[in-house]
């Protein structure tokens, strides 16, 4: 994957988390075509960035901590 996907994909995810639409990894890596450890690092890297995105067990999805 080259940078400028990687940054569409990237700015997605974190689109996708902000609107609280952001169920699962498996739901991601289906739409992305990649492996959901790929999505894991998209959303560590989200992190790193300064991004609260953490999973709820109990909703079962991720949720965006403004």
């Amino acid at each position: 994957m080259d940078f400028a996907t990687y940054s569409v994909r990237l700015e997605y995810l974190l689109d996708m988390a902000i609107q609280d639409r952001l169920l699962s990894i498996n739901q991601v890596s289906e739409k992305f075509n990649c492996s959901e450890r790929t999505i894991n690092r998209m959303l560590n890297a989200l992190r790193d960035k300064g991004f609260d995105i953490e999973y709820c067990k109990r909703q079962k999805r991720f949720l965006y901590n403004k």
